[in-house]
């Protein structure tokens, strides 16, 4: 075993990130990742705030240089199961999913066309549909097809199997089982939104036009469920006034006690690319406080300067339907006037949960949250391991992470 080897749990952009900076230091880097893909979060999102660009620019850099180095190895599909030993000599055992296509594919699209069975596409929050054999994302990596064993008829069918002519799928594929020794691990595990069916009061899962903050994302996005466009889910018909409701669950002690740091300045770039779209989009945002990271105030005075764009100083009290349309309560606090209007699509801004693995020795704190200072030595995390982070503090931290990892 080589100690200055490293294990990196999570393929986000935390992990993706810590992985090329080791891997050039000189370390041996393995970097798991549960998804067939990486790329996490991030490989969602429609444009980074606040300049406002494609994520997709920054991963395709990231994977190339993740393809080029011999130092990294990807596995994806796979989840630690146990982590014990000490620094410089760590064991991690590993689950591994089945691997019913594998590194001979050649994304052809032959086993997706002959696919008679579809489903509701995960990467897109189940707002579209795809095969059951099908691309994750057209710039997935590893680039590579991926079937869904949940709705896939396997040995019924074995359709795409018989259109495979490079031998890339294996329909009797078994989960499997793999032990690695590093001398160092590094968690960067990411986050999921909060789960919006916990807030009754905003009638969550009552209309298709009542959105999260993630799924916006995959909205405004040109490879998206509309091709970027933002059209109601109800009808296809285009959005022309959209509220956005901050602090869904956030700031809660019912639900998430903590500011997630980040959902201010998403909902505000959110407004700013639904209003380029059409002059005639209107934007409302309902908000207790506004936050953005770091030096964006900027950003934010773009954003009041917008005369397309209203901040609504007053938490939404309630989203309840008229006609099919969701109408949204609040108390407007700066003017001491109730509210009351109907949109055609309201954007929670649900808050960041940590998806920290249940690993002995891995202390949370009362939020979910890895506890500071409790990973014992050679252990380190990074991202939204022990904090809400946006992208740009993420990246930087996990640089400073292989420094860490290398002592």
């Amino acid at each position: 075993m080589d100690k200055k080897s490293v294990l990196i749990i999570g393929g986000g952009i935390s992990g993706i990130t810590a992985a090329v900076e080791a891997a050039e230091a000189g370390c041996k880097v393995y970097l798991i990742e549960k998804r067939p893909y990486l790329g996490g979060q991030v490989a969602r999102m429609n444009e980074y705030f606040p300049k406002l660009c494609p994520p997709y620019c920054g991963l395709e850099i990231n994977f190339k240089r993740i393809r080029n180095s011999s130092r990294i190895e990807v596995i994806t599909s796979a989840e630690v199961e146990n982590l014990s030993g000490t620094a410089g000599d760590f064991t991690i055992e590993l689950r591994l999913e089945p691997e019913y296509v594998n590194s001979s594919c050649t994304v052809c699209g032959d086993c997706s066309a002959v696919c008679p069975v579809e489903a509701k596409d995960s990467f897109n929050f189940g707002m579209s549909m795809h095969k059951a054999i099908d691309l994750p994302h057209e710039l997935s990596y590893p680039n590579r097809f991926y079937l869904d064993d949940l709705v896939c008829q396997k040995e019924s069918c074995k359709k795409c199997e018989e259109a495979c002519n490079y031998d890339a799928i294996n329909l009797e594929a078994a989960p499997g089982k793999r032990k690695i020794k590093v001398g160092s691990v590094l968690f960067c595990t990411g986050w999921e939104p909060y789960d919006p069916t916990n807030l009754k009061e905003y009638s969550w899962g009552e209309s298709p036009d009542i959105l999260n903050n993630v799924m916006m994302e995959r909205v405004g996005a040109p490879n998206g469920p509309t091709s970027g466009k933002i059209l109601k889910p109800s009808d296809g018909e285009p959005a022309r006034k959209i509220a956005f409701v901050q602090c869904a669950g956030s700031r809660d002690e019912n639900h998430l006690p903590y500011c997630s740091a980040v959902c201010c300045s998403a909902s505000l770039k959110q407004a700013i690319y639904f209003t380029e779209q059409d002059p005639e989009n209107r934007a409302d945002i309902f908000y207790i406080d506004l936050r953005v990271s770091g030096r964006n105030e900027d950003f934010l005075k773009r954003v009041e300067e917008n005369q397309q764009i209203r901040l609504i100083k007053g938490k939404a009290s309630e989203v309840s339907l008229l006609e099919g349309s969701p109408v949204i309560e609040a108390e407007d606090i700066l003017s001491g006037r109730k509210i009351r209007e109907q949109y055609d699509m309201v954007v929670l801004a649900t808050g960041v949960v940590p998806c920290i693995p249940g690993l002995k020795g891995i202390e949370l704190d009362p939020d979910g949250f890895i506890a500071k200072d409790a990973l014992e030595n050679g252990l380190s995390a990074g991202g939204c391991c022990f904090e809400p982070k946006d992208v740009a503090s993420s990246v930087r931290e996990s640089t400073g992470l292989v420094i860490n990892a290398l002592q």
